[in-house]
């Protein structure tokens, strides 16, 4: 009998980056599996958005990075070939229309009828996006913004959906809307999240895996229920 593949789909082992020479992440060690939700835990300045934008090619990086058993591209459109999408801190919009915005995240792509079917998924499933599909990404609120940027990263089909702080700012029905989303698109598609988020309890709600992040180190990691049980956790990230 053929063992299973148990590949991670990403496995990161010695990740440092940093800006101006000096590094903001010491050697990090983490997986995501295929289908799997991740959570990154951590204080501002513990280096998660720098985590995100080094595994994205937006900064560069040190240390072994694999996706799918194969080694991760340096530049941002070869990672997006490989299947993982950023969506960054900060909306992440360009001040173009919805549609076009849309279009811009299947940059990758040839299948253009299967684009055409992608754009009319997320249009319904952010009908906001579609009421509003002529109009500038600037123009709109802020949750709406968010939920753009959502739906552009995934019009790359992406294996692997990178969210860096995906609720900042938002109200909480619409952060509540947009996890849910999420959820949804890991049960229906096996898309896996790798999750940077201030709303620790929402994220950790649909996580499997947490790793706890100090200071451009990985303090812990394991099991999201462990860490729902661990009071020092509780304390400094769920505020109970």
């Amino acid at each position: 009998m053929t063992a299973p593949d148990v590949t991670p789909l990403l496995e990161v082992t010695g990740l440092r980056a940093g800006y101006g020479g000096r590094d903001v992440l010491h050697g990090l060690d983490l997986s995501v599996g295929a289908g799997e939700v991740v959570v990154v835990l951590g204080a501002n300045g513990a280096g998660k958005t720098t985590t995100m934008r080094a595994l994205a090619g937006l900064i560069g990086r040190r240390g072994t990075a694999t996706v799918g058993g194969a080694p991760l591209g340096r530049r941002p459109d070869e990672i997006v070939r490989q299947g993982i999408s950023l969506v960054p801190q900060g909306r992440g919009t360009l001040d173009i229309s919805v549609l076009d915005n849309l279009r811009v995240g299947a940059a990758v792509r040839t299948d253009h009828a299967a684009i055409a079917e992608d754009i009319e998924r997320w249009c319904t499933t952010f009908p906001a996006l579609a009421r509003r599909a002529g109009q500038r990404a600037g123009t709109l609120s802020g949750g709406e913004q968010q939920m753009l940027a959502v739906a552009r990263a995934l019009m790359s089909r992406p294996r692997l959906l990178l969210c860096d702080e995906p609720s900042l700012g938002l109200a909480p029905i619409v952060v509540q809307e947009l996890f849910d989303t999420l959820a949804s698109l890991n049960r229906s598609d096996g898309t896996a999240l790798l999750i940077v988020e201030q709303n620790a309890e929402l994220a950790m709600d649909i996580a499997g895996t947490v790793y706890l992040l100090e200071v451009g180190t990985i303090a812990a990691s394991g099991p999201a229920e462990r860490f729902r049980q661990d009071d020092t956790v509780r304390s400094a990230y769920l505020g109970y």
